[in-house]
């Protein structure tokens, strides 16, 4: 066994790709009283302060990084669908996100809930309408991918949905809450480890 010793000032994370080639069979689910709603053209701040509420417990910070621009280039293009997942007084829960650029493959590209409503129920349903999306007409291929950042229970709860794993590489980036993107105290449970203060202050 090797290990790698991972800088101060980073993370590093088990990503793991899983992928369905057919569509999987009907399952039993309760129906929901939230609302899957397409937003066809999505207003940058507020696809911004959704994927925050959603992802922030678990380090989501890629589209944060996007200026304006380059998001809206995004989940504008014709071939991302971006959903919101409602409740019955218009707030926002969840994200869904949809990405057909690669012909006949459908990536999940976000698919989360608010901290809130984890252990519901609301995923089984929210995962049957993403699922009943994805596999449009001329799609052969759904894939989706998870890191050990995400909830504990993402990885099955992606296997148990259809999805088979096929690849598992290593990522290692700056800790988004070093820079400004979080504040510190988000994620206690991923280890927060200091730069030592002599690189610290050359930054």
């Amino acid at each position: 066994m090797t290990l790698t010793p991972v800088p101060p000032g980073q993370i590093a994370t088990i990503v793991t790709t899983l992928e369905m080639l057919k569509p999987p069979g009907p399952r039993a689910v309760e129906a929901s009283a939230l609302r899957v709603v397409r937003w066809p053209t999505p207003d940058a701040e507020k696809y911004r302060a959704l994927y925050r509420r959603v992802g922030t417990p678990w380090l989501w910070f890629s589209r944060l990084l996007l200026s304006d621009e380059a998001l809206l280039g995004i989940i504008r293009d014709p071939k991302v669908e971006v959903y919101a997942l409602i409740d019955r007084h218009g707030i926002e829960l969840g994200i869904l996100e949809l990405d057909f650029r690669i012909e006949n493959n459908c990536e999940l590209s976000f698919f989360g809930l608010v901290p809130e409503l984890a252990g519901k129920g609301h995923g089984r349903w929210l995962m049957n309408e993403a699922l009943r999306r994805a596999w449009a007409p001329g799609i052969t291929r759904v894939w989706v991918h998870t890191c050990a950042l995400d909830h504990p229970s993402a990885l099955e709860f992606y296997r148990r949905s259809g999805f088979v794993p096929i690849s598992i590489a290593v990522e290692t980036f700056p800790d988004p809450r070093l820079n400004g993107i979080f504040p510190r105290d988000v994620a206690p449970q991923v280890p927060l480890i200091e730069l030592p203060s002599s690189a610290a202050s050359r930054a």
